[in-house]
């Protein structure tokens, strides 16, 4: 597990002002998913993210993240979208289905749409872990971490976008 020190340090003047972003929160394990999306959202206001510019899909389970990822993507109305979720180890390989295509159908997403869509879904053993990446302010929360990185990245997306070509006057 990765501590604070080791994770990278934000970059500076990140600045999600005018930015839309989309959360897909899965209904499954809610108690700790609650926890994500408070932390996705405060992550989003700490890049100065407006409240009015998010919008949040609820989907059941994290199997279908992925697929509410692609519904806010292609919709237009989002520069980026934050994933979040959490699946538990069982008594079954349940999990491993679960967890790799979750983070596989993310992927394919933002590589087929071109819109930036941020992992925050969480795959531990147990509900100790996942309470553990899921802190209030000031603690470990992995959807206030993924919150940032889709602001950056869709500040790559608006920073590198190919600009329409200006006819000759």
């Amino acid at each position: 597990m990765a501590t604070h020190d080791a994770r990278p340090p934000l970059p500076d003047g990140l600045d999600g002002t005018g930015l839309r972003i989309g959360i897909v929160r899965a209904r499954w394990n809610a108690a700790i998913v609650d926890r994500l999306v408070d932390g996705v959202r405060r992550g989003l206001r700490q890049a100065s993210v407006a409240d009015d510019a998010v919008v949040e899909l609820s989907v059941p389970g994290s199997f279908e993240v992925p697929f509410g990822a692609k519904v806010l993507a292609e919709s237009g109305r989002v520069d980026a979208v934050v994933c979040v979720g959490l699946v538990l180890r069982g008594e079954t390989r349940h999990y491993d289905l679960v967890a790799g295509e979750c983070a596989r159908g993310i992927q394919d997403v933002q590589l087929a749409t071109g819109v930036p869509v941020a992992f925050g879904v969480l795959a531990t053993e147990d509900e100790a872990q996942a309470e553990a990446r899921s802190e209030g302010p000031g603690g470990h929360n992995a959807g206030e971490e993924a919150a940032l990185v889709a602001v950056e990245m869709a500040g790559h997306v608006r920073r590198f976008r190919p600009q329409p070509e200006r006819s000759p006057g």
